[in-house]
């Protein structure tokens, strides 16, 4: 069976963290407020999270951004590469200047640094304004190769398609909103899967007959789901990701905020399965619209 958490995850340190006007068109988490210092505050932000992952025995590859060109939004590489063994995907980006993420020099040191032999390449769909950003779009159950996935513009269901054809998994497909009826961007934000566990706001999907028929295929997989609600998702609850120390031992990764928007109850459902550990991502929530799992591409190789 594949494992569903690594111990190793890869990050990248922003140089020129900003406001991104061209994701800001469709996602609703993003806030374009008057902040000083925007970049210095993401930058101490990111280095206090890595700090605390490395207190907690997690192996943290940091790859600094270069500043040309320019990138605002590099520090959620999630979005455009995820790693399977010794294969990576690269996918397609909504957002014109996203897709210079995927910067020749660092693709060059990912593959000797990680012993990459294959690349499943996705990003021709960009020519045809088709899109599908990585474990954004995507929450993998990689233990039973299930690709959970609501469709909103960075998510179609043609490109899901072909990734779940090459890489042989099976797509589960849903519409979710937001409080204001806003198609919510990424998946990721409204959902987590575990090893032994799903979080998900299952308020934002409105059709009972998706709601229904998702949580029949979570429970097939043999996972518990622990609900979150639509208030809490906009704190960026479902932006988790669980993975592992170097000692084995499971940790459930969020922001501070994500954190404190829980209940007594819900901490105590996810600490019965890993240890809770968080770090403030107010400015880099803020301004650029996602949080703790959207700035950390797991790597398993």
């Amino acid at each position: 069976m594949r494992q569903q958490t690594t111990s190793h995850i890869l990050m990248i340190e922003p140089v020129n963290f900003s406001f991104n006007t061209e994701t800001a068109v469709n996602n609703a988490f993003q806030a374009n407020k008057q902040m000083d210092n925007v970049q210095q505050k993401a930058w101490e932000e990111f280095n206090a999270f890595v700090q605390v992952l490395r207190n907690h025995h997690v192996e943290v590859s940091v790859v600094k951004d270069t500043p040309f060109p320019n990138t605002p939004d590099s520090i959620f590489p999630n979005n455009w590469i995820s790693f399977h063994g010794r294969t990576i995907c690269l996918y397609p980006m909504y957002a014109t200047n996203r897709r210079f993420e995927r910067k020749p020099a660092l693709l060059k040191l990912l593959k000797e640094k990680y012993n990459i032999e294959e690349t499943i390449n996705l990003t021709h769909y960009e020519k045809e304004n088709m899109f599908l950003e990585g474990t954004g779009s995507m929450v993998l159950d990689r233990e039973n190769r299930i690709a959970y996935a609501c469709l909103s513009p960075r998510t179609n269901m043609g490109v899901l398609d072909d990734f779940c054809r090459q890489m042989r998994y099976l797509p589960v497909v849903f519409e979710a909103s937001d409080e204001n009826n806003m198609p919510i961007y990424h998946t990721n934000v409204m959902m987590c899967v575990a090893d032994s566990y799903v979080v998900i706001c299952l308020e934002s999907i409105k059709s009972k007959k998706n709601r229904d028929s998702l949580k029949s295929t979570i429970r097939m997989t043999g996972k518990e789901i622990i609900t979150i609600n639509l208030s809490q998702m906009q704190h960026f609850a479902g932006n988790m990701l669980q993975i592992r120390n170097t000692e084995g031992e499971p940790l459930l990764v969020m922001s501070s905020q994500a954190y404190h928007s829980l209940t007594k109850t819900q901490i105590k459902k996810l600490e019965k399965f890993n240890s809770i550990i968080h770090s403030p991502l107010t400015t880099i929530e803020t301004i650029g619209g996602g949080s703790a799992r959207c700035m950390m591409a797991e790597v398993f190789v």
